[in-house]
């Protein structure tokens, strides 16, 4: 009769059985991730592994779920490697997860994928954030290894093409665990250096030797950038995350300064083209400019109201003759009035009988025509051609008239 057990006695020799064998430590399980979840205190990870038939839970400790290069979801297939047990306090079977590596593809490419589309729903990679390369900067400055071949060949290409730019370098390890953090402070300085364009540059290397360069943070930091970013990272065949945030993404170092700086050699060619073609356009413009000139002179001519002034003159010159002729007539028929006048003045007057021999009689400064105008006593004046008398009245003779005893 076989032995009695209690549930605890069968779950722990199961247990005991399990993880005395060596099959089951270390075994690779291929499944799909199903109710994936992370313990944000605990830093713990829990999920199951299905296939088409079955499932069995699995457990990843921390601080494991942090060290992988991607995030786990739910449906994505994996291989998972650890050790199965059974949970006996449940009695459930489990696999203590150590390591999870993406079927089909490798762990880096789906972590790389994931924070690509992260980004992407993040807009960082929209074509209209894309800022424009200036076209003649007078600052450029270099984010890259300060003792990389990178730096040489950007050097050698700005001393050639426009010696005239400043060129900045920031420096900062290019690979490495740590790098990412060294190249984004590295950016951020380069950003407020005051540089008309900011390059992110490194030579060649192995995937792995580029991934401080699909790092998020880096990522945001040339996103982030108020200076227009190229970017020229590895070889031309390979594509970082920070070639979808930069402003422009070059295959070389090399080819990022010729995009960054003008060809001086270029623009001299260019300035003397332009130069010819404006000394060409100013001639023929001047030349249709004069001819122009001319043509308004004769309408002028033809217009000028210079005739019509001196037609004006000649009509003002025969009005004054009028007027001059016509003030001497009449002046000379006024003076020819008032010498009529001043005869019969002459005549009328009563000094002109005075003078042959008259006198004239005044009482008080006027003239005295009648005896009956004087009272005896009364002085009057006697007036005469050239002189005069006074006199005093003492007698009047009515009857005639005449004047005695003066």
């Amino acid at each position: 009769m076989a032995s009695i057990l209690t549930v605890t006695q069968l779950n722990n020799y199961l247990s005991l059985r399990i993880k005395a064998d060596p099959k089951m430590k270390g075994v690779a399980v291929k499944g799909e991730i199903s109710n994936y979840s992370l313990n944000s205190r605990s830093g713990h990870a829990y999920f199951s592994l299905k296939d088409t038939e079955s499932s069995i839970s699995c457990a990843m400790f921390a601080p494991r779920p942090s060290k992988l290069r991607f995030t786990p979801e739910d449906g994505m297939k994996v291989m998972a490697v650890g050790n199965a047990g059974v949970y006996a306090k449940s009695g459930y079977c489990q696999i203590i997860v150590t390591e999870i590596v993406p079927s089909g593809v490798g762990e880096v490419h789906t972590g790389i994928e994931q924070t690509k589309k992260e980004l992407e729903a993040l807009g960082i990679f929209k074509q209209e954030r894309k800022k424009q390369i200036p076209l003649v900067p007078r600052k450029i400055a270099v984010v890259t290894s300060p003792t990389g071949a990178a730096l040489q060949d950007i050097i050698r290409v700005m001393s050639r093409r426009y010696p005239l730019c400043e060129l900045m370098v920031f420096g900062a390890p290019v690979q490495g665990d740590d790098a990412h953090i060294h190249i984004c402070e590295a950016i951020r300085k380069a950003d407020k250096s005051g540089a008309d364009t900011l390059i992110v540059a490194r030579g060649g290397g192995s995937a792995e030797d580029l991934m401080p360069f699909n790092h998020k943070s880096v990522v945001l930091a040339v996103a982030d950038c108020e200076t227009p970013v190229i970017t020229a990272v590895g070889h031309e065949v390979d594509t970082t995350l920070v070639d979808y945030a930069a402003d422009l993404r070059v295959p070389t170092p090399s080819a990022a300064a010729e995009q960054a700086v003008p060809d001086m050699a270029e623009m001299k060619g260019t300035l003397k083209l332009v130069s010819d073609r404006l000394e060409k356009a100013f001639e023929k413009s001047l030349s249709d400019r004069l001819g122009k000139v001319g043509e308004y002179s004769s309408r002028l001519r033809l217009l000028s109201p210079v005739k019509k002034l001196e037609q004006a003159e000649e009509k003002l010159s025969g009005y004054e003759g009028s007027i001059s002729k016509s003030m001497e007539s009449i002046l000379s028929k006024l003076d020819m009035r008032l010498d009529k006048a001043v005869s019969s003045l002459a005549a009328l007057s009563p000094f002109g009988v005075l003078s042959r021999g008259y006198s004239m009689v005044t009482l008080d400064g006027r003239a005295v025509t009648e005896a009956a105008e004087l009272s005896e006593g009364d002085k009057v004046e006697i007036r005469f051609s050239h002189s005069s008398a006074e006199a005093k009245i003492t007698k009047i003779n009515e009857d005639s008239g005449d004047i005695n005893d003066i």
